[in-house]
């Protein structure tokens, strides 16, 4: 019964959290296809991997499921944690994913958005109903709803298979970040800049014409080179020597 609190408890407090998954379940395909694809056909095998990553390779703290199931810590996992685990995630799958998702919830105070609990949502009333169809068929005898409750039981086996691969695949995304496995961003290039010198009495305009600042005398425009200035030699100049004066 204390446990059972407890469990609640932790529930409650895990709706208050205010971090989110580094990606939610709508963008895992996009976020790591390969490993999302992996996941699909071998989710025992990626739920083993997980969980052993998420107790930092540690398995010496290792309890079935977490600690969120009644079972846990009564299987005798501290023998033979690896043995314990690999029966976990064989014949408690859903429980395995779970239990690796509650872990991390607790551990990095994140919590599940509304569109994840929509489709979390989806996935389970869809296997009740799939299961109701079933039981509905089995009594009453019909081919027609026989089928259809094959039907259902596909689709419902699907979408489960499929949500399950998402969450393995948000629940590696969340630990590569939580590794550092994301590397720096790229830095942009800086654009080029000019220094400006101690006696320019403003500093040079970056990527554009010079301009003249306002309330200055025009600068001269530069003569050509090896050309003399308009108007040589000036007024007051000295002849060159063996010349007479002007007007002479």
């Amino acid at each position: 019964m204390a446990m059972s609190q407890e469990h609640l408890d932790k529930m409650q407090l895990r709706q208050n959290y205010r971090n989110l998954w580094h990606t939610n379940l709508m963008n895992t395909i996009s976020a790591d296809t390969p490993y999302c694809c992996f996941a699909l056909f071998c989710g025992p095998c990626v739920s083993y991997l997980l969980r052993k990553r998420a107790l930092y390779d540690d398995m010496s703290r290792y309890t079935c499921c977490a600690g969120y199931m009644p079972c846990s810590g009564r299987c005798g996992e501290s023998k033979c944690p690896e043995l314990c685990l690999c029966t976990e995630v064989f014949l408690c799958f859903g429980n395995s994913v779970a239990s690796t998702r509650f872990l991390l919830q607790d551990e990095f105070n994140i919590q599940t958005t509304k569109c994840d609990n929509c489709i979390i949502g989806f996935m389970f009333c869809l296997q009740q109903l799939a299961c109701i169809f079933s039981i509905v068929a089995c009594l009453v005898g019909s081919e027609e709803l026989s089928e259809a409750s094959q039907i259902l039981n596909c689709f419902a086996d699907m979408v489960y298979c499929t949500v399950c691969a998402c969450m393995q695949t948000q629940h590696k995304v969340e630990m590569d970040k939580r590794d550092g496995k994301f590397g720096p961003q790229p830095m942009a290039v800086p654009p080029m800049q000019q220094m400006s010198r101690i006696d320019q009495p403003y500093p040079p305009n970056v990527g554009y014409a010079p301009q003249q600042p306002y309330g200055y005398p025009p600068q001269p425009a530069p003569h050509a080179q090896g050309y003399p200035p308009a108007g040589y030699p000036p007024q007051g100049y000295p002849p060159a020597q063996g010349y007479p004066a002007p007007g002479y």
